[in-house]
């Protein structure tokens, strides 16, 4: 299944609140805040995202809920040292004040900790359920996306019928052009009909668009069947929406007909409308 990666997921358990955000991203980013006292828990709740998603850029907030049963400790060696560190930093100055209780405090989010007594199942429980809800908002919106990339398809698919009508004449309406203008320019002159005409060949081959018609329609077939094998398909979407425009754009420069520019410029608007849809696909 097709997934974006724009979702949301929040959940509670026991003592714990978790909220996931995630947004586009090149590859995977994981920021997690939490309370100090389950740190230790933060490569495995990493583990738990990476397993689930493979890209996309990922806000996690861990709260406490209120009721739980709190203690406030102090780190008596982090609180030692502070103290003589500003013993050190007096004496170096030639202060005369005295360290005291209340300079402490000013650092007391060094030296204060929250002890509570926490069940880890609740906190992992919390977290698979908000994934679950994340995901499942990510693959709502990917199957949006994928409806909207499949009507763009088919909108090239049409626009690229008109061209092929056009294409089928624009060689021989080029031909009788070149031949009138260099009649007219030569007049009377006495010209090699086989040379003019080997001439207008080798320029028409170079207006030829074939090749570039037949790789576009394998390209939007390419499209088609990577929105339906889903799984993890962004990167392979805008590779293909790269070649696209390539293709597009290598016509234009062939094909100096206005009917076929015009057909042009409104496939490469698609175009690009298509790669802003396809850099929120994971």
């Amino acid at each position: 299944m097709i997934q974006s990666m724009t979702g949301y997921g929040s959940a509670e358990k026991g003592e714990f609140r978790v909220e996931i955000r995630s947004l586009n991203h090149r590859f995977i980013e994981i920021n997690i805040r939490m309370p100090q006292d389950l740190l230790k828990h933060d490569i495995a709740l990493r583990n738990m995202i990476r397993k689930r998603f493979s890209r996309g850029k990922f806000d996690v907030n861990i709260s406490l809920l209120s009721g739980r049963a709190i203690k406030i400790g102090i780190d008596t060696d982090r609180a030692k040292a502070l103290y003589d560190a500003l013993n050190q930093l007096r004496d170096d100055l030639g202060l005369l004040d005295e360290i005291k209780v209340d300079t402490m405090v000013v650092f007391k989010d060094m030296i204060l900790r929250e002890d509570f007594e926490y069940n880890i199942n609740s906190l992992f429980d919390a977290f698979n359920e908000a994934l679950d809800e994340l995901a499942t908002m990510r693959e709502d919106e990917g199957e949006n996306l994928k409806i909207d990339l499949e009507k763009r398809i088919d909108s090239l698919d049409r626009m690229m019928d008109m061209v092929k009508s056009y294409s089928s004449d624009l060689i021989i309406d080029m031909k009788d052009r070149m031949s009138k203008r260099i009649r007219s320019l030569m007049g009377d002159v006495s010209l090699d009909e086989g040379r003019i005409l080997q001439e207008i060949a080798m320029i028409a081959e170079k207006s030829d668009i074939n090749e570039e018609i037949t790789r576009i329609d394998s390209h939007l077939g390419q499209m088609r069947k990577i929105l339906l094998e889903g799984d993890t398909i962004g990167r392979r979407i805008e590779f293909i929406l790269q070649e696209l425009f390539r293709e597009v754009n290598t016509i234009s420069s062939k094909v100096p007909d206005y009917r076929v520019s015009s057909i042009l410029v409104d496939m490469r608007a698609e175009i690009e409308r298509m790669r802003e849809q396809s850099q929120n696909i994971q």
